[in-house]
């Protein structure tokens, strides 16, 4: 039972994951404002990023976790 809800959460992050690709690549393509459901995809990543910086190593070690996290 437990494994099957692992498989089930990996699933989704997956495809959250394909979403949110593809989500910045149409945001590219035809702009931000353009978009209703993805309109700020492209400006939340770039504030996620610049917070991250920000943080100093706190940022570098949540950065890490995550990327931890998604190579599982």
């Amino acid at each position: 039972m437990l494994d099957n809800a692992k498989k089930a959460i990996a699933n989704l992050t997956e495809i959250g994951v394909a979403l949110l690709a593809l989500a910045i690549v149409a945001s590219l393509l035809v702009g931000a404002s353009n978009m209703a459901f993805f309109g700020g995809v492209v400006g939340n990543i770039t504030s996620l990023v610049s917070q991250l910086g920000n943080a100093g190593l706190a940022g570098l070690i949540s950065l890490g976790v995550v990327l931890w996290l998604f190579q599982r």
